[in-house]
């Protein structure tokens, strides 16, 4: 369903769906990544409210899980669009 991280292919490899058709959600994205981010750094905040860890041990950690947060979010919604897409137009 993905070429890349959280890039939709073109179609499906196996029945021919074009999956780009069907995805309408484009706009929203920007709104899902600042939602998230939001969470993230209140996450953090409280993290380092609680337990106080050096910089370089906040980076080490908070970095992987922001990069992979974001594009996890991202395939989630963007498969969201895809099925409801997909969804309208069988029904």
């Amino acid at each position: 369903m993905f070429d890349a991280a959280s890039q939709l292919a073109d179609a499906c490899r196996v029945c021919g769906l074009d999956f780009l058709a069907l995805e309408r959600g484009g706009r929203f994205v920007g709104v899902v990544t600042m939602l998230l981010a939001l969470v993230l750094i209140l996450a953090a905040l409280a993290v380092d409210e609680w337990l106080g860890p050096p910089l370089w041990a906040s980076l080490l950690i908070w970095g992987p899980v922001t990069v992979g947060s974001v594009v996890l979010a991202l395939r989630l919604y963007k498969a969201m669009w895809v099925y409801r897409g997909y969804r309208e137009r069988r029904w």
